[in-house]
């Protein structure tokens, strides 16, 4: 029996009891105990970014997707999501995050009728002012 063979045999969850050996569903689903938190992390960012994203107007159909108030919200949890977890992940994700963020941040000013100040948009109390 291998090392890998021997770890997933030591390692049984209740997952394992519902789902058993061979089943579809259970290998197409991953159990969150074995996901890393880094993983956790940058895929919610994704998420958030992706969504405020097509919220200000950068997906396929601007002028029917665009909402600066929902994008407002979801790039001020993303800005903090970033800032609370870039020490937790990789400079290689946290750099690439923010420079993300940076890119929402921007198309909002540019999506705006009404620009905020400079430092006062959305998730700019936790980046500082982005220009």
């Amino acid at each position: 029996m291998s090392e890998q063979q021997a770890d997933a045999a030591a390692h049984t969850t209740d997952h394992d009891a519902v789902y058993p050996e061979g089943d579809e569903a259970a290998q197409a689903v991953r159990d969150i105990a074995d996901v890393a938190a880094v993983e956790v992390i940058t895929t919610a960012a994704v998420h958030l970014l992706s969504a405020a994203a097509v919220k200000v107007g950068l997906a396929d159909d601007p002028d029917n997707q665009i909402d600066l108030d929902e994008a407002r919200k979801l790039i001020n949890a993303l800005a903090g999501l970033i800032t609370a977890g870039a020490p937790e992940v990789s400079d290689m994700h946290a750099r690439s995050l923010r420079d993300g963020l940076r890119s929402v941040q921007l198309a909002f000013r540019e999506a705006s009728p009404i620009p905020d100040a400079i430092g006062k948009g959305p998730g700019e109390k936790y980046t500082g002012p982005v220009n």
